[in-house]
């Protein structure tokens, strides 16, 4: 460092109201630091800011895939405590369990929209949605069946079927003018 006029004066210093004539190019880099470096690491940087994003919509989407999961207990928890019995709660409960999965499945590609990305498969994510909603409709099936509303004995078809032929076992010999 110089000493001058009473200012400690660095080698990099510049003094801008000398000259506005001084481009970036004329300044000297501080020691350690050269341009080609900062460029370099501008990309670097950039490379691990996109690899960071893709990362981080990979986890979102692995979150969002088992987010049915945690409904599909709940959902059980709530038939469970519904009972097997057919009142009002019962049904809302069962028809809500067969709604929610039905509509999951139909906006399926909207809920997997804000995670689409060259670098980031979403295909099984989609496929664990897909499979763990399709659990949910099942398990809202099997309720309504131990609440008996779905018809899986022949009784429940006696209407539709034709009436029984009767067949007259006993022949007499008898005849009745």
């Amino acid at each position: 460092m110089e000493k001058g006029k009473g200012v400690m004066v660095r080698k990099w210093a510049v003094d801008l109201t000398e000259s506005s004539s001084l481009s970036i190019k004329d300044i000297p880099d501080p020691l350690g630091y050269t341009r080609a470096t900062q460029d370099q690491d501008d990309s670097t940087v950039s490379r691990q800011k996109k690899d960071a994003e893709a990362n981080w919509k990979a986890q979102k989407a692995w979150e969002v895939a088992q987010a049915p999961f945690k409904n599909l207990m709940m959902m059980g928890f709530m038939m469970w405590m519904a009972g097997s019995t057919v009142h009002l709660f019962s049904i809302g409960i069962t028809f809500s369990a067969l709604w929610q999965p039905i509509s999951a499945l139909q906006g399926i590609g909207k809920v997997f929209e804000p995670y689409k990305d060259s670098k980031v498969d979403i295909l099984t994510p989609k496929l664990l949605f897909a499979a763990l909603n399709l659990a949910a409709l099942a398990l809202g099936v099997w309720k309504l069946n131990t609440l008996g509303l779905l018809p899986t004995h022949a009784s429940d078809w006696v209407s539709s079927l034709p009436p029984a032929q009767v067949r007259n076992l006993f022949r007499s010999k008898l005849s009745f003018v």
